[in-house]
């Protein structure tokens, strides 16, 4: 309950396991209505209330607990422009294969993170306002939204000078190769 309540409800069969619960426990609690089955391996504690960050959390376990969120969902969560995502972005690392099917709301990239590449938004895994720019720009986010991003990021001392200058040319050059 202590995991579930620290992931807004979730609790993934490792999870369960790391506490000595076995992955037959889980399903029978599941039968027993005590936990929700969400996805393989992916359950929610119903006791705990719903949030409006919960299917962040649920992203972020669902690739087996390795996900990250990032790309548009990351500048939409950090509060850096106006975009409004059609799709959860999640990153997870390059060697990682999913093999079974990938929810429609889930839009998965494959990256190795390094460790200065992410941060935490109120207990969800989430890449840094500069990692998520710098997506955006990769992925052709509209230069308007970019240009927005870097602005309310170098306000708020999210990213620094030299980022905002960088950010800034990257973007120019898009804006040129376009």
């Amino acid at each position: 309950m202590d995991v579930a309540v620290d992931q807004y409800g979730y609790v993934t069969a490792a999870d369960a396991a790391a506490v000595g619960v076995v992955a037959d426990r889980l399903r029978k609690m599941a039968e027993r209505g005590t936990l929700e089955r969400i996805a393989y391996g992916l359950y929610r504690v119903p006791a705990v209330a719903l949030t409006s960050l919960d299917e962040y959390m649920e992203a972020t376990l669902w690739p087996r607990g390795g996900g990250v969120i990032c790309h548009d969902t990351a500048l939409d969560v950090h509060g850096l422009c106006d975009i409004n995502p059609a799709k959860i972005h999640i990153t997870v690392r390059k060697d990682l294969r999913i093999t079974r099917r990938i929810p429609t709301l889930y839009r998965l990239h494959y990256r190795d993170l390094e460790e200065h590449e992410t941060t935490w938004h109120e207990g969800i895994p989430i890449v840094t306002p500069a990692r998520a720019i710098r997506d955006g720009i990769e992925t052709h986010v509209g230069t308007h939204l970019i240009e927005q991003a870097i602005a309310n990021a170098r306000e708020r001392g999210a990213i620094t000078r030299a980022e905002e200058a960088e950010f800034k040319r990257l973007t120019l050059l898009d804006r040129h190769a376009a």
